[in-house]
């Protein structure tokens, strides 16, 4: 290889990976705790299935002195499930949920969030909030799990008993992927007696880049191309 092309090269991957040093986007908060992030922060959630007879709405909640408010709906049923108590209640997109079945929200800096799940029963009477921060929760109590979507997901997409995050269901309380692949989030509603299944509504979320990385990404590509057409030149 050319010294000349391999220094180019050599200077592109520096600059890139400069460049992307220089606005890192990660999450020093998302999980059971608080949702909190260092940047403003574009957050894409995908609806992935819920189960149970109740009709929910998912949304996202500012928390200021401990108390959460309403600032989002991220999704909404339009009823209970697909088709009543067939398949353990379940719902999906295009039937449970209508549209595209994404949503995003942009998170501001250093704000404290969570996700709150609203839930009504069959007639008519609403259940109380569960939130993703348990500290928000009556009694405190864990309604949410997160973790990697390969993971999480074969756990909570079939129906089930539960059984699989009994006793260990703190073991699930960091979506500390979201830049890197996504993180899956799933909730209980405390439905059917607390059965803690974590499965009655779940999605799926990922953080979008900074602009900043993906320049240094582009100055980098771009510093490649020119070093190329440099060496093709010359040859010619």
């Amino acid at each position: 290889m050319n010294t000349k092309f391999l220094s180019a090269l050599t200077a592109t991957a520096a600059a890139t990976a400069l460049f992307g040093a220089a606005a890192p986007a990660h999450a020093f908060s998302f999980g059971t705790n608080t949702i909190q992030f260092e940047n403003d922060t574009q957050v894409i959630f995908n609806f992935r299935q819920s189960y149970g007879m109740f009709q929910s709405s998912l949304g996202i909640y500012g928390v200021s002195g401990g108390t959460p408010t309403f600032l989002k709906t991220l999704f909404s049923e339009v009823k209970s499930s697909d088709s009543g108590a067939n398949n353990n209640w379940k719902g999906t997109l295009g039937n449970t949920v209508l549209g595209s079945g994404i949503a995003t929200y942009t998170f501001l800096a250093n704000q404290v969030y969570t996700l709150g799940l609203s839930s009504v029963w069959l007639d008519g009477s609403t259940q109380p909030t569960v939130y993703s921060s348990s500290g928000l929760n009556s009694g405190g109590s864990q309604q949410a799990v997160f973790g990697d979507p390969n993971v999480l997901l074969p756990l909570v997409i079939p129906a089930g008993d539960g059984a699989a995050f009994a006793g260990n269901a703190a073991n699930f309380s960091s979506g500390s992927s979201l830049f890197n692949g996504g993180v899956a989030i799933s909730f209980d509603d405390r439905g059917n007696g607390a059965d803690a299944d974590f499965q009655d509504f779940t999605v799926t979320a990922e953080a979008v880049p900074e602009p900043m990385t993906m320049t240094g990404l582009a100055l980098g590509l771009g510093g490649l191309v020119a070093a190329r057409r440099r060496r093709g030149s010359k040859t010619a």
